[in-house]
């Protein structure tokens, strides 16, 4: 397939981190994502109390959505920002620790307890540190993923949930010659081809 440009086109952690202290986060949604209240029912799948994970998660409120339906809520960020505007925005008191098998990370967790999140690289973390999913709501973060570490991303999400999981996935649908990314453009034969 096509990819135009893209292929080796890689955006920096700096990168990422500039764009979350300029402001320049048009990809996050305030009124949360309408496709995730469409596809609800496949994710929860008649199930309550889920451990859900977001990947590269921001601030998405979608987050406390489905904290406040009974579920447990993990997300990684590498954004410290994003993390602390999730809980100010929501007026959620948490507190905040280091991850001892990471160096530098944190975990910030609402006093609650039923959100969790990670600032740290998404790669740093594995099933021994984070647990197993029963579902995964991947709303920008494969499109996110520099094309190079696709592989190495999928690996890591199917080593993250459990065999009856859903996994929820938006992705971008645009001529990649046009646009450099992100967001990627990823065709659905390399989805097929990455998560079988």
């Amino acid at each position: 397939s096509d990819v135009g440009s893209q292929k080796e086109r890689v955006v920096t952690e700096e990168e990422w981190l500039e764009k979350w202290e300029m402001g320049n986060i048009g990809f996050h949604k305030e009124e949360g994502h309408p496709l995730l209240q469409k596809y609800l029912d496949v994710l929860l799948n008649g199930r309550s109390g889920l451990r859900i994970f977001f990947p590269l998660c921001g601030k998405a409120v979608e987050m406390k959505w489905l904290a406040d339906m009974g579920h447990s809520v993990v997300g990684v960020e590498i954004s410290e920002q994003a993390v602390k505007d999730f809980f100010s925005e929501h007026s959620l008191p948490y507190c905040e620790e280091p991850v001892p098998e990471i160096s530098g990370a944190k975990m910030f967790q609402s006093t609650s307890g039923n959100i969790s999140l990670y600032c740290c690289s998404i790669y740093d973390l594995s099933s021994s540190i984070i647990g197993k999913f029963d579902g995964v709501w991947d709303r920008g973060a494969l499109i996110a993923v520099n094309p190079c570490d696709r592989q190495r991303y999928a690996s890591l999400m199917i080593s993250l949930v459990e065999k009856n999981s859903s996994y929820l996935l938006v992705t971008v649908s645009y001529d990649p010659n046009k646009h450099k990314g992100p967001p990627f453009y990823v065709p659905e034969s390399e989805i097929k081809s990455l998560f079988g």
